[in-house]
């Protein structure tokens, strides 16, 4: 096991036990693979090769990314169905918050 699944698997872990609602942990997923992503972009578009490589070495690029480094077959299939449940569970709340403002 790796430290960037331990401490992703920390996170979600104190996310639930702190805040201890559904909504929450979809939120957090979302943060979490929103935030991944923007250090993705940039350690792929910044100029300076010593922090391309802090990035590149100990931050996945993903949560997708982190998925499919640990698991394969059947167990990677199922992962990632929850992972578009749980983004697509995260575009409904928040469509329906852009929907409350709205009125």
């Amino acid at each position: 096991m790796s430290w960037d699944l331990i401490v992703i698997a920390i996170l979600v872990v104190a996310v639930v036990l702190f805040f201890r609602k559904f909504s929450s942990f979809v939120y957090f997923i979302a943060i979490l693979d929103m935030l991944l992503r923007i250090l993705t972009f940039i350690k792929n578009n910044v100029g300076l090769p010593d922090v391309s490589a802090l990035i590149g070495k100990y931050v996945p690029a993903s949560i997708p990314a982190l998925i499919g480094k640990y698991t394969d077959g059947v167990i990677y299939t199922i992962l990632m169905w929850c992972f578009v449940i749980i983004m697509a569970i995260f575009l409904g709340y928040t469509i329906r918050i852009f929907w409350k403002k709205k009125k």
